[in-house]
């Protein structure tokens, strides 16, 4: 083998550090040429670095001759390095070359340099720090370490550009960077000389566009066309011609629906909201609107499709909210399972069943998987330690305790898991714990407990990730989570709890407890089924005719992809497993979180009432979906999107199409003589169609949305160079080209309806409707760009789709949504308050002061259970919830916090 490797060329340095793995295996010659040096006899332009293999072979693809060299070592193939390899490729490398030439070719520096490779940078920190290892895939230096090292040296062996909040960035940076290969390389490479070596290779590179300005530009980006051949466009012809009478049969709609044999049935799940809370956008996108697009994509393809959800009801969660607001926690999950099922309504998601999780089928699938796993030896019993609050009088499950996370000093983590680090917690190991209700600090105390018996079961559940995993659609940070838990190895985790809300244990000596709503929870999914048709075990029980897909946020992946999976192979009755676990990141808004106390954020029952439709919000969450990692709510961003993606680009296109039929052919398609050019512009739809379809076939949502805004693009690109309004004055050659731009033009407006279907489904009816598109072209989404609108057929009225926002509009709503309405709701309720000189005092009280009314709502709270429990007269108890509630307005106005209006059962 010979490695062709020059000074100065970045590529140089990975495929230098992994040479060195294959010292011993194979005779390597390492010869150091010029960088305009064409090595490869059959490449026209000089590429290097390169391998060239005995067998006269050659590798030029820096990542490929890096594998070849770990292979020649032993090195074994695993998903997570793919993962990284990819993500280097197409995340990383378009970041890094465009902050390399800012700095060695323009000489900027600071901000300008690393601006646009910060994101980047932050995603190998957070993953770095997530997995508590030093290396990228483990404990151990990998393929991911060397490509990953050897791209980022040019640009971080200056301190400078490695910022100082990224510290596991930093540590894995200098442990590499240190070992003798690496040195070694980047001696070769740079010469001393640091950066600058790079520059005569830098220089003859095409200069790359700067990515933050890309993603902020309110204008029209340029598309660059791809190359096609005279196949790809006769074929897309022949494909246009055909029209709707290629389309397959609709397919009959079944009520329940059911896995059909032969078929391709697709089960979707949406995680299940806690239904103690209001879903913000972040998670509106993290499961139900992400989930939903498929599910439309699905249906579209004539797939057998049934999507479902469900408000999880269990749990301490509920048993909390229900103490807040005086209600019993069965009333809690009544009123909000209401609250959720509007929200989800309003967004337009298109459930075929939303369910809940207090249900007898719940309880009855619950303690049947339980048995089984009992009766198989998976159940342990042990004493556990737990938190009790003397104050309270009862163990403290979890959600009732906070304090200090033990792993990464977080003030406010949860007794079960911490919102920063994701490390799952047992509540005794916190540091300076408190109780949730009473702020007081809790003792430990013993309490026998039911285990599941996970050790035992991870043989079987790598069994079945080898099968599942290669060829999956599982996303990387889903496979990542995974992974990170089996390299730790699997403990027994306990599955019960000393709480009354909740599945009972169906054992002797634990009727006092339920079970733990992580592992019950998604057994919702069956129950939910299970209440749509009593036919449920044909979904949950056939994995050979169903592909299950799930949806969910990171923090879910270990229950659905582990704690499920486990508890279904143990019971060992034949349970439809997931094939394709779909995570997000998180979306953050603003510049922060979300947070309802604070009034920070958008919250699903208040993007309603912001005057702006459905579909923009389902348009812009889908847009900025986070995929790969953490993206962030922005109103500025918000405003443009709109204006520049849907107003000047998407709908002024389909709007334009339609009046020229209306305005020039009076409402009817013209006929259509269609040029070279024009049948060019048939395969670039084509090949766009095809790669809208690939993406969604992976679940590749976000990405998928731009190639509906890239064919629109075309079509305004189209419009404009062929200026019907000009050419339909003309002579008669004149007119006819008019005509036939005209008839594309729409038809390219009828694919792009249907293609929004998944993503903003009542602009796409609005457009179907003003086209008067046959029910088979609303109906079927095909893999062909047809003519569906043949001359002569009639459109309806046209009129714009989208409206502009202004910038006062989104002004206001930033500042109402940033804490402002909050401070609005404080003001007006302090001015209609009529005893302010309470207000004044109750507001002006000390710490003492707080806790006495804490104490006074805790006490009250339990006065008003007990005589719900007892089931007293009705006026007595209406009398006790006043006082609870006067208690509470004065704790929340000593605290500085939102006053809630009164709660409680509607009068009928």
């Amino acid at each position: 083998m010979r490695l062709f490797v020059s000074e100065g060329a970045p590529g140089s340095l990975p495929v230098l550090a992994a040479a060195e793995r294959a010292q011993g295996r194979a005779e390597l010659l390492i010869s150091t040429v010029g960088p305009e040096d064409c090595v490869v006899p059959f490449l026209t332009w000089p590429k290097l670095p390169v391998l060239q293999l005995d067998s006269g072979n050659y590798l030029f693809s820096t990542s490929a001759i890096c594998r070849y060299f770990f292979l020649l070592s032993g090195w074994e193939q695993d998903d997570l390095t793919n993962q990284w390899l990819e993500w280097e490729a197409t995340e990383l490398q378009p970041a890094l070359s465009a902050a390399l030439y800012y700095l060695v070719v323009q000489g900027k520096k600071g901000e300008d340099v690393l601006g646009p490779v910060r994101r980047a940078l932050t995603h190998i920190d957070h993953s770095l720090s997530r997995q508590s290892c030093p290396f990228l895939a483990g404990e151990t230096e990998s393929l991911a370490d060397i490509v990953l090292w050897g791209a980022l040296y040019p640009l971080l062996q200056d301190p400078a550009y490695v910022p100082e909040e990224l510290g596991a960035l930093h540590s894995w940076f200098q442990t590499l960077s240190s070992q003798e290969p690496c040195q070694r390389a980047a001696e070769t490479v740079l010469k001393q000389q640091g950066i600058l070596a790079l520059r005569p290779y830098l220089q003859k590179q095409p200069q790359p566009s700067s990515l933050e300005r890309r993603a902020v530009s309110n204008e029209p980006e340029e598309e660059e066309l791809a190359t096609l051949s005279e196949e790809d466009i006769a074929v897309a012809v022949t494909a246009w011609e055909k029209g709707l009478g290629s389309l397959p049969p609709l397919r009959p709609k079944q009520n329940p629906v059911l896995p059909v044999a032969g078929e391709r049935n697709v089960l979707i799940t949406s995680a299940l909201p806690y239904v103690n809370n209001v879903p913000h956008l972040g998670n509106i996108i993290g499961c139900v609107l992400s989930a939903d697009v498929f599910a439309r994509y699905s249906r579209l393809r004539q797939w057998n499709t049934l999507y479902l959800c469900g408000t999880d009801e269990y749990g301490t969660a509920t048993e909390t909210k229900a103490m807040e607001e005086g209600l019993t926690p069965q009333e809690i999950c009544d009123k909000y399972h209401v609250i959720h099922a509007d929200i989800y309504r309003w967004f337009n998601i298109s459930f075929d069943i939303f369910g809940r999780t207090t249900t007898p089928q719940q309880t009855e699938i619950t303690q049947d998987i339980f048995q089984r796993l009992w009766n198989r030896g998976f159940v342990l019993q042990d004493t556990v330690e737990q938190l009790r609050c003397e104050r309270c009088a009862r163990f403290l499950a979890d959600r009732f305790v906070e304090g200090v996370c033990p792993f990464c000093a977080y003030e406010e983590a949860r007794g079960d898991q911490c919102d920063k680090c994701g490390k799952l917690i047992n509540a005794i190991e916190l540091k300076k714990p408190q109780c949730k209700v009473c702020r007081s600090r809790p003792v430990v105390k013993s309490s026998r407990h039911l285990f599941l018996d996970l050790p035992k079961l991870e043989d079987q559940l790598e069994g079945w990730l080898g099968k599942t995993l290669p060829g999956s659609d599982w996303t990387p940070n889903a496979r990542f989570i995974i992974r990170s838990w089996l390299r730790d190895g699997l403990k027994p985790r306990c599955i019960t709890r000393d709480l009354k809300w909740g599945t009972p244990v169906p054992l002797k000596g634990f009727e006092d407890k339920v079970f733990y709503v992580w592992f019950d929870a998604t057994f919702g999914y069956l129950s939910i089924t299970a209440n749509y048709t009593d036919q449920w075990e044909r979904w949950w029980k056939n994995p050979e005719q169903v592909n299950l897909y799930q949806f969910m946020a990171k923090d879910n992946v270990p229950f659905h992809g582990l704690v499920f999976p486990c508890s279904a192979l143990g019971a060992e009755d034949n349970y439809t497993l997931v094939s394709h676990l779909i995570a997000t990141e998180y979306l953050n808004y603003e510049d922060g979180k979300f947070s309802k106390s604070r009034g920070v954020g958008v919250f699903g029952d208040m993007a309603q009432d912001t005057g702006i439709p459905a579909d923009i919000w389902r348009f812009y969450l889908l847009y900025i979906r986070p995929e790969g990692q953490d993206s962030a709510f922005s109103w500025t961003d918000m405003l443009l999107k709109n204006n520049s993606e849907l107003l000047n680009n998407l709908g002024n296109f389909i709007n334009r199409a339609g009046m020229f039929v209306s305005k020039f052919f009076g409402g009817y398609v013209p006929e259509m003589m269609l040029t070279s050019d024009d049948q060019r512009l048939l395969a670039h739809v084509t090949l766009e169609l095809k790669h809208y379809h690939q993406l969604l076939e992976k679940v590749r949502i976000r990405d998928a949305l731009r190639s509906i805004l890239t064919i629109s693009r075309h079509g305004n690109q189209y419009i404009q160079v062929n200026e019907p309004w000009k050419r339909i004055k003309g002579n008669e050659a004149d007119r006819q080209r008019a005509g036939t731009v005209t008839g594309l033009a729409v038809n390219i407006a009828a694919l792009l309806s249907i293609m929004l279907q998944p993503y903003m489904p009542t602009v796409s009816a609005t457009i179907a409707a003003q086209l008067q598109l046959p029910t088979a072209a609303c109906s079927i989404l095909p893999t062909d760009f047809l003519c569906t609108l043949p001359a002569g057929h009639q459109i309806g009225t046209v009129s714009p789709l989208f409206q502009k926002l202004e910038n006062d509009q989104i002004e206001s709503l930033r500042q109402r949504f940033g804490g402002g309405q909050l401070e609005e709701s404080l003001e007006l309720k302090a001015k209609a308050s009529p005893k302010p000189a309470v207000v004044e005092t109750v507001t002006a009280a000390g710490s003492q002061q707080i806790q006495v009314l804490m104490d006074e709502v805790t006490k009250q709270g339990n006065i008003v259970r007990e005589l719900k429990a007892q089931k007293a007269d009705k006026n007595q108890v209406a009398a006790e919830v006043a006082k609870l509630l006067e208690l509470k307005k004065q704790l929340a106005l000593a605290e500085g916090k939102p006053l809630d209006t009164p709660k409680g059962k509607k009068k009928k």
